[in-house]
């Protein structure tokens, strides 16, 4: 059964259909840039000692690695709602693929650190992924679509953890230099994207009913100037920035996580490249599940409690990733700390998941400005967290800070308010069913 064009259940298996897809090539796309974008990070430890990087040039490469992403997930989102998804996504995955080939081109820091941040770009990945699943599966599914769709994208960040080092290992064994190993790793996923880019523009389509274009040529949604008036409303819509503030302390924190974690195994736990990279690997491959398990249950409490059951689940699983961090901070002995980074990762996944499983309903006509505003904060968190790791401060004591705002901001989330009235998201509400059964 489809509402207004929408399915209400995820069918992984009928790649005869539309929406699944653009399910399973939204979060593949976003699983290619995830993984071009934190590529390098697993093998920081061979770049930190050939351009003898200190500690403070490290935290400055953290930053720049997420502060492009801010600006380009709220332009992503603005985008998806003037040009839809299919071209934007297209575009981004071959624009971005640029950079990734070539910080292979890096000489020293100074010219790592203008590529790293340029491919910090792709990460505005997620927003159209968000957009995408939005508009193609109902309220009853859609927290649930949302978050498995994240999450399986996501797990980019744990793969390329686990596999960047031992493609390097294995280029080096050829009898490759190191200082072309790790460049030429990038290259092929660069080459990768930019081979995606060109899929997702052939077989997907902007909504259930067809492409943008097409549909405005039909008069069956608005024109691209309404974009605008979505943007300022959102913009003005407190709940958009209080769910800024909750994705920068979930998303945030495992963009840290991810950026921070083969070099944190390494220096504090003495392990070596390949080794780190599998115990760093463990966090994000937590989100084959934990992810949609955050959505699922978001959906859940949604159905039996309304939007407000939604808001508590998602204060609830905050807490819940703060209080784990700050633990795993004060872990000394490794299978401690791999237990507490297990749960730790459980929750700040499943936060996440609970965050866009609320979004959809923020302002259902503006879903894409909504999105991309939100998604923002998750990169805006992870620059505030990159200062707290380029000082004097020691790195555990950094986790605990960041565990400590966790939970500051989960108490802020059972703020969020919604009208008693307010129900499924309804994207589009031009494209009804009648339209769908005459076309």
């Amino acid at each position: 059964m489809k509402i207004d064009g929408k399915a209400d259940s995820l069918e992984l298996f009928n790649l005869k259909s539309r929406h699944t897809r653009v399910f399973h090539l939204s979060w593949f796309a976003f699983f290619a840039c995830f993984f071009a974008w934190f590529g390098i990070a697993p093998l920081m430890p061979v770049i930190r000692d050939e351009f003898s990087l200190t500690k403070d040039q490290i935290g400055n490469i953290m930053i720049a690695s997420v502060s492009a992403t801010v600006f380009m997930r709220i332009l992503m989102g603005w985008l998806c709602d003037r040009i839809g998804p299919r071209i934007t996504y297209s575009a981004l995955l071959v624009g971005g693929s640029v950079p990734v080939m070539c910080i292979g081109l890096s000489y020293d820091y100074h010219s790592f650190l203008f590529f790293r941040l340029l491919i910090g770009a792709i990460g505005g990945s997620f927003v159209i992924t968000q957009y995408h699943t939005s508009v193609f599966y109902s309220a009853r599914c859609v927290g649930t679509a949302n978050a498995t769709s994240a999450g399986w994208g996501n797990l980019g960040g744990g793969v390329t953890q686990m596999v960047m080092p031992l493609v390097f290992s294995l280029v080096v064994a050829a009898g490759v230099s190191e200082f072309w190993g790790w460049r030429i790793s990038m290259l092929v996923v660069g080459v990768f994207c930019a081979v995606l880019g060109a899929v997702y523009y052939f077989f997907t389509t902007d909504t259930p009913l067809g492409n943008f274009k097409e549909l405005r040529a039909l008069g069956k949604i608005p024109e691209k100037s309404s974009a605008s008036g979505g943007f300022i409303k959102a913009v003005k819509d407190k709940r958009v920035w209080i769910l800024f503030c909750v994705y920068g302390a979930c998303f945030g924190i495992e963009l840290t996580m991810n950026n921070i974690a083969a070099l944190y195994f390494r220096d504090y736990f003495e392990l070596g490249l390949q080794e780190a990279g599998i115990v760093a690997g463990l966090f994000g491959v937590m989100n084959l599940f934990a992810r949609s398990l955050g959505g699922f249950v978001g959906d859940r409490a949604g159905s039996r409690y309304g939007l407000q059951g939604r808001v508590v689940w998602l204060g609830a699983a905050l807490l819940l990733e703060g209080a784990a961090l700050i633990v795993f901070s004060r872990m000394v002995a490794l299978p401690a700390a791999l237990v507490c980074l297990i749960f730790f990762s459980l929750f700040v996944q499943m936060a996440e998941g609970a965050t866009f499983s609320v979004v959809p309903f923020v302002n259902p006509g503006a879903v894409g400005s909504v999105a991309g505003i939100v998604g923002a904060g998750g990169n805006a968190g992870a620059v505030i967290a990159g200062f707290l790791f380029k000082g004097g401060m020691a790195w555990p004591d950094a986790l605990m800070v960041l565990g400590a705002l966790a939970l500051g901001v989960g108490a802020m989330s059972f703020l969020l308010r919604f009208p008693d009235h307010a129900q499924e998201p309804k994207m589009m509400p031009e494209l009804g069913a009648s339209w769908l059964k005459g076309g």
